[in-house]
């Protein structure tokens, strides 16, 4: 009895562990993604951008490059990833050609598509200028249909959800995905623009005061991002070269040296057409650091194409080149301002825009 029950217990030790695979093309990875990560072969989970990653095949073709003589070489896909920062492998396409997207992902995309890259600083504030020559998805007329969210998927081969998108246009990126983009009105009018604002922490409070918002995206460490700035559960996150891996509070900023830089993810959103939330620099009348870092404010803007619009932002940064009451709107494309700490976590030559205002 004893000798059964071992033998039984070592196949139970034995039986491998299911776990379950993405089918090619299906979601793999991504802000918010809860799924499983690991894709059924051949196929490999390939970046197509923070919300979204997909499981491709990398297909092997014959084929002759003009810069090597090799007859036979590894081309990825089309809709694959064929280039970026540490890509280890063959920067060629089947059928199709390799197109810059940002620092750190180039894809393989139809000879025939006649769009155009545009620099990665300038990506999520004008995402849909971006791909402006992509197929948009007619948005759903029922009002029974849950539309998406702001940056999630709503079409695509196999996809059964809902094809709308909820304050924003359902943009074709490839065969197998659409995403919800930003529509075509700019959600910045200028380097500079009048606001009004006032502590958040107060709902009743109408007691706003006169401000002066501008843009910037230096891809510095933020001075909240420091431990003992102000008395918080915890400082304001910091990441990696790659702008996605978190690293610890004391580690030096890439803007002096160091390797911690502004994370992809600290950039606003909007929650409707009215409203939207993101993150600033900020130096405010009567408060100190201690008081503004990680702390809330509501601003409504008082000129230019947002007019009457609210944003509110959580001061993660201070400048010493900002007056009283004055929000530097932390915007991908605003601007390094000061400092550049963008050449050194995407190097290459890339351009960023005007040093104040950024990519127009």
């Amino acid at each position: 009895m004893l000798k059964f029950i071992l033998i039984l217990l070592i196949e139970l030790l034995n039986i491998a562990k299911i776990i379950p695979c993405v089918p090619e093309y299906g979601q793999c990875d991504g802000f918010d993604y809860r799924g499983p990560t690991d894709c059924c072969p051949p196929s490999e989970c390939q970046f197509n951008n923070l919300w979204y990653s997909q499981c491709l095949t990398i297909q092997t073709e014959s084929t002759t490059l003009s810069s090597s003589s090799s007859s036979s070489t590894i081309c990825q896909s089309v809709y694959s990833q064929c280039d970026g920062e540490n890509w280890p492998r063959a920067t060629c396409c089947i059928d199709s050609t390799c197109t810059f997207v940002d620092p750190y992902y180039s894809q393989c995309l139809p000879t025939s598509s006649s769009s155009s890259s545009t620099d990665s600083t300038s990506s999520s504030s004008s995402s849909s200028e971006s791909s402006s020559t992509s197929s948009i998805l007619p948005s759903s007329t029922s009002s029974e249909n849950r539309c998406s969210a702001l940056w999630k998927q709503c079409g695509g081969i196999g996809w059964t959800d809902s094809t709308c998108c909820d304050q924003s246009t359902c943009i074709v990126v490839n065969p197998y995905y659409s995403q919800c983009l930003p529509s075509g009105e700019s959600s910045s009018s200028s380097s500079s623009s009048s606001s009004t604002f006032s502590a958040a922490t107060s709902s009743t409070n109408d007691g706003r005061q006169a401000g002066v918002t501008t843009l910037y995206w230096d891809c510095c460490k933020a001075s909240c991002a420091w431990s003992g700035k102000a008395s918080v559960t915890s400082p304001v996150r910091t990441c990696a070269q790659d702008g996605i891996t978190s690293v610890a509070p004391n580690i030096q900023s890439g803007c002096t040296g160091g390797t911690a830089y502004m994370c992809n993810d600290q950039q606003p959103w909007s929650v409707s057409s009215t409203l939207s939330y993101g993150f600033a620099a900020a130096h405010i009348s009567g408060q100190s650091e201690t008081d503004w870092c990680c702390a809330c404010y509501s601003l409504i803007f008082t000129s230019g194409p947002v007019i009457d619009k609210e944003l509110i932002v959580q001061v993660t940064n201070t400048s010493g080149d900002l007056g009283d009451n004055h929000f530097d709107l932390q915007i991908p494309g605003g601007g390094v301002g000061i400092f550049d700490g963008c050449s050194s976590e995407y190097p290459g030559s890339y351009s960023w825009g005007q040093r104040y205002g950024g990519v127009s």
